[in-house]
């Protein structure tokens, strides 16, 4: 038996998730708040499963007070409840600890489905907003790479991708018309400008940061 806690502002909204949650034989409502500080209240009183939280509340909104329950009783699941897909709210209740993230136009079948399956331990994020979640996640990836390379010239990222190859200064400095001690010049540059001792941690290096990757996307 899940115990479940809402939290939402609205009267009626929360008349109306009451009533579609408690047809379901799995789970107990074992109370409603209307406030963040009522939420918290409600959530020491009652050690609820599942706490269904609208996301925009009077006073401290749903993402802090998924973040004060998630901190105080670490053993209860939150989800979020909204109206719209915002990002910057969606990735701030994620990072407050939020369990699932649920859009209010949802059919109560898959509401229903998604608290069980929170319940259970498991995380779950509307059908509407996982795209915008895995491109975030891909975003902060291509910064990340972005970031290990910052402080080379794009010379020295050529130089640095054929070196990533096992290419020798004269393979290097024939492929990219250059002198032999130019290349020698490049490459100590590099490791300096990246903190490593020699050729192969700089292959590494590349490898580890996927380099290649990097210069098709940017070069």
């Amino acid at each position: 038996m899940l115990r479940i806690l809402i939290v939402d502002d609205h009267e009626v909204v929360r008349l109306g998730l009451r009533t579609l949650l408690s047809r379901n034989p799995e789970f107990v409502v074992v109370d409603e708040a209307g406030s963040v500080e009522e939420a918290l209240e409600k959530t020491r009183q009652h050690r609820p499963d599942v706490v269904l939280m609208d996301i925009r509340l009077p006073g401290q909104n749903g993402v802090e007070g998924c973040r004060l329950i998630r901190s105080a009783f670490p053993n209860t699941h939150v989800i979020m409840l909204t109206s719209y897909a915002e990002d910057e709210l969606l990735f701030e209740a994620i990072s407050a600890g939020a369990s699932g993230y649920v859009l209010k136009q949802v059919g109560g079948d898959d509401l229903v489905r998604a608290i069980q399956r929170i319940g259970q331990g498991e995380a779950m994020l509307d059908p509407a907003v996982t795209q915008r979640v895995l491109e975030r996640v891909r975003q902060a990836a291509r910064q990340e790479q972005a970031a290990a390379f910052t402080d080379l010239t794009e010379q020295e990222l050529r130089v640095l991708g054929l070196v990533a190859e096992g290419r020798t200064n004269k393979e290097i400095a024939r492929t990219l018309f250059l002198g032999e001690g130019t290349v020698r010049n490049y490459v100590s540059s590099i490791l300096s400008k990246l903190n490593l001792t020699n050729r192969a941690e700089a292959a590494a290096y590349a490898v580890r940061h996927n380099l290649q990757e990097y210069l098709q996307e940017f070069g």
